[in-house]
């Protein structure tokens, strides 16, 4: 198993996150997140009281 590196900022509803594989950012609140992770891919997050969740992938890595 390897260590790994994670590291986020927050600046009101933007969040910008440093890993290893790279640079990733988010916009949004607890109930709804637009994300673009390091490896290039966009995620939808909708979240609802009482833990329920839904969550899209919007679009796939360009890294091959």
């Amino acid at each position: 198993m390897g260590w790994g590196y994670r590291k986020s900022m927050k600046f009101g509803p933007f969040r910008v996150n440093l890993s290893r594989s790279g640079v990733g950012h988010s916009w949004g609140n607890r109930a709804f997140r637009v994300t673009k992770t390091a490896d290039g891919r966009r995620t939808l997050s909708v979240n609802l009281p009482g833990g329920f969740h839904w969550r899209k992938t919007l679009g796939s890595s360009a890294r091959r």
